[in-house]
């Protein structure tokens, strides 16, 4: 079985930290590097749920999307939420590793992951400067609310589901993707002249702004949908690299979801 640093020396070759954007919070959490590992869990959130998970699977090993300490701590203590995590991991001699923008960027990465899940087919980075973001192509023209319809079926269930600004029945060729927050990729978005444009976490202000400059289509997920394809990704990257080394690692996605939102209501409204 190989050693906890052996494995995080080959997550880091994938992901390398230092293609973290400088604000972010990446790399080993807890866990000894002399440990033995032989099952790993990924998961998008470092929440208590998927502590419990790693835990019941026997997981000596969780890799993260998401960080567990992002803007930094003074304690650990078990009655903050994130400290009963960390006290959870370490009495259960489980480790716990994060890639965030590391493994947005990466090549493949999350956004990779995502178009693979829609099944687009990959013709370049968003934003080549720091390979952000995916430019895609369909098999054949769709009409907006297809491609929509091909989104929600496609990407794991949440209570928000998708929604959709613009003409549902303009037609919709190429396609830009970014898991994760990608409201503030619209600039390069309209520059890549793509009909559509796939995301999370949109706000009113810089869509209603969208789509008066141009009749791009725009189909907002949610963020933990938009990024869980890279957990299916990743655990086949490893997977590959335990074959290549003979590690025999027990390799898991935790379908655990994790996304923070519970339900969905509609209703007619108050009146104007």
């Amino acid at each position: 079985m190989p050693r906890l640093s052996e494995v995080i020396a080959e997550l880091d070759a994938l992901w390398p930290p230092e293609r973290a954007e400088s604000w972010d919070a990446v790399g080993t959490v807890c866990g000894d590097p002399d440990a033995e590992i032989t099952r790993v869990l990924f998961a998008v959130d470092p929440v208590q749920d998927i502590a419990d998970e790693a835990i019941a699977l026997g997981a000596d090993l969780i890799v993260t999307h998401h960080p567990l300490y992002l803007r930094g701590t003074t304690t650990v203590a078990a009655g903050h939420f994130k400290g009963r995590v960390v006290h959870t991991l370490i009495k259960h001699d489980i480790a716990l590793h994060v890639a965030h923008t590391n493994a947005d960027t990466a090549d493949p990465g999350v956004s990779d992951a995502l178009a693979g899940a829609l099944d687009l087919r990959v013709t370049g980075p968003l934003v080549p400067e720091n390979n952000l973001g995916r430019i895609c192509e369909l098999d054949r023209p769709e009409t907006l609310a297809e491609f929509a319809a091909r989104a929600a079926k496609r990407l794991p269930a949440t209570a928000q589901g998708i929604r959709v600004a613009g003409d549902p029945g303009m037609t919709v060729r190429r396609v830009a993707v970014s898991g994760g927050s990608g409201d503030s990729l619209f600039g390069a978005v309209r520059a890549a002249g793509v009909d559509a444009f796939l995301t999370a976490d949109l706000r009113h202000h810089p869509v209603s702004e969208a789509t008066q400059q141009s009749p791009l289509g725009l189909v907002d997920a949610a963020h933990w949908a938009t990024e869980w394809p890279w957990c299916e990704q990743a655990a086949a990257q490893l997977d590959e690299i335990s074959d290549r080394h003979g590690w025999d690692l027990r390799v898991h996605v935790s379908k655990t979801v994790t996304d923070p939102w519970s339900s969905h209501h509609t209703s007619p409204g108050a009146p104007n």
